[in-house]
C-alpha cells in the first residue's frame, strides 16, 4: 500500500473532495494521477481480499437516459465496493413522465444520496447541459438545507466526454507498457470505423483526444470526411499536446493513422452536424425528419464499409501488432454483424486485454467517488489496509 499512499501524498489533488467529476480537461494531471493510483490501490485492496468500504450506509443514485451494460454495471460495482447501495433512477416510471421538473428531482431523490452517476450522451447541447444544472440544483438544496449532505456528481458520459471510459483506457495502457512515463510518444490511432447502424456518441473519440494528449502521446484522429467531432475538442487536444510535449494530428486518411502506430481505436461515431440537427428534430417531435435522418446516415455510414480494423489494416501497425482497444460492444465482423467495425480474427486476438481494459472502469469509478468523499485519502487506504476486515469469509 505504501507505494501508492506515497505517490498520492506529493500530487496536489485536494480539490477533488467535495467536487464533481464532469470532464478530464476540468482536471489537473495530478488530480488525474491521483485517480489513477487510488483506482490501483483500491484494486491491490479486494485482491488481498480486504474490504474498501468506506461507507457503512448511504445511496448511490444512477441515471441512464441512454443503454449501458458496461458503465451500469462498473458503477453498482464501485458503489457497493466503497459500501453504498445503489437505485437507478428510472424516469419512465417517475413523475418526471408527469412534468416533475430536473430541479425538483434532483432534489427529491437525494436525501440520502452520497453520489449520483449520469449518462446523458444521445443529444448535443443536452447531456453536459443537464448534468451542470443537476450539479446546481443539489447543491442549492445542500445550501438551504434541504440536504444533509451534498452529493457528488460523476459523468458516466454525456455529449462532450466519457471520462470513467477514458481513464479506464489510460489506465489499461499504464499498466500494458509498464508505467505512465512510458506512454510519451506512443502513438494512437483513434479512428472512425463503419458501423450498420446510426447515432453512436461522440464521447468516446473525444475522450480519448481530450486526455491521451494530457500524457505526451502522439494522437491521430482519422474519419471520413464529415465525420468531424466537436472542434471545441479539438482545440483541447492541440493545446494538450503543445503543453505536455506529444502531437495530435487529423487526417482522412484510416491507414495513414494505422501507419506504424502502438495503439488503435477504431469505433464508429455520427457526424457532429447530424448529431445537432437529430437533436433539434427531437425537440421539434419531427418522427418523419428523424426516420428521413436515419436512412440519410445508413446510406452515408455505407460509402466507407472499408473503414474496418482488418488483418490487413493491422499489417501496417508497429511490428504489426499494435494494441487494440475498444469500448465495447464492438460491431464484428461475420459475429455481431455480416460488415462492422472489426475482423473477428483480430477482436478475438484481442479479446483478453479488451476485457482487462473494461475491468479498469469499476476501480476508476471507485477512485472518483473516494477522492470525492476523503479529505485525506491517503490516511484512509492506510487505515482501511490496517484494519485488514475481510470483504469475504474464506475457509
Amino acid at each position: 500500500m505504501s507505494q501508492w499512499t506515497e505517490k498520492l501524498r506529493k500530487l496536489e489533488a485536494s480539490s477533488l473532495f467535495g467536487d464533481d467529476f464532469f470532464l478530464t480537461w476540468d482536471k489537473t494531471r495530478d488530480e488525474l494521477d491521483a485517480i489513477f493510483t487510488v483506482a490501483d490501490a483500491l484494486r491491490d485492496l479486494r485482491e488481498k481480499n480486504i474490504s474498501s468500504r468506506i461507507f457503512d450506509s448511504g445511496l448511490g443514485i444512477s441515471i441512464f437516459r441512454d443503454m449501458s451494460t458496461r458503465t451500469r454495471f462498473s458503477f453498482v460495482s464501485a458503489c457497493n465496493l466503497l459500501g453504498l447501495t445503489v437505485q437507478d433512477f428510472d424516469e419512465s416510471v417517475s413523475q418526471v413522465a408527469h412534468g416533475e421538473t430536473v430541479k425538483e428531482t434532483a432534489n427529491m431523490i437525494s436525501f440520502m444520496a452520497d453520489v449520483i452517476g449520469i449518462r446523458d450522451d444521445m443529444y448535443i447541447g443536452k447531456g453536459h447541459t443537464y448534468m451542470k444544472d443537476f450539479s446546481k440544483f443539489v447543491n442549492e438544496g445542500y445550501k438551504d438545507g434541504v440536504l444533509e449532505q451534498r452529493p457528488t456528481l460523476v459523468n458516466l458520459q454525456c455529449d462532450i466526454d466519457h471520462p470513467t471510459q477514458s481513464m479506464a483506457d489510460m489506465l489499461h495502457l499504464i499498466h500494458h507498457f509498464g508505467g505512465v512515463e512510458n506512454l510519451k510518444g506512443k502513438k494512437i490511432a483513434m479512428t472512425w470505423a463503419y458501423s450498420p447502424s446510426y447515432g453512436k456518441p461522440l464521447s468516446v473519440p473525444q475522450g480519448i483526444v481530450g486526455l491521451m494528449t494530457r500524457f505526451g502521446m502522439d494522437v491521430h484522429l482519422a474519419h471520413p470526411e464529415g465525420y468531424e467531432i466537436m472542434s471545441d475538442v479539438e482545440e483541447v487536444g492541440k493545446k494538450h499536446a503543445k503543453e505536455y510535449g506529444g502531437s495530435f494530428t487529423k487526417s482522412n486518411s484510416m491507414k495513414e493513422a494505422f501507419q506504424d502506430a502502438d495503439i488503435v481505436y477504431p469505433k464508429s461515431w455520427a457526424p457532429f452536424a447530424a448529431m445537432e440537427k437529430r437533436t433539434n428534430l427531437y425537440a421539434d417531435g419531427d418522427q418523419e425528419g428523424i426516420n428521413a435522418l436515419e436512412q440519410e446516415l445508413l446510406k452515408q455510414n455505407a460509402e466507407y464499409k472499408d473503414w474496418a480494423c482488418t488483418e490487413d489494416m493491422m499489417s501496417v501497425t508497429r511490428d504489426k501488432k499494435a494494441l487494440y482497444m475498444h469500448c465495447l460492444p464492438a460491431d464484428i465482423t461475420g459475429v455481431s454483424t455480416a460488415e462492422g467495425e472489426v475482423d473477428a480474427s483480430v477482436f478475438d486476438r484481442y479479446r483478453v486485454p479488451l476485457y482487462k481494459e473494461a475491468s479498469y472502469k469499476p476501480y476508476i469509478i471507485a477512485a472518483m467517488i473516494f477522492m470525492q468523499k476523503m479529505k485525506d485519502p491517503a490516511g484512509a487506504l492506510e487505515k482501511l489496509e490496517r484494519d485488514g476486515k475481510q470483504r469475504m469469509l474464506r475457509l
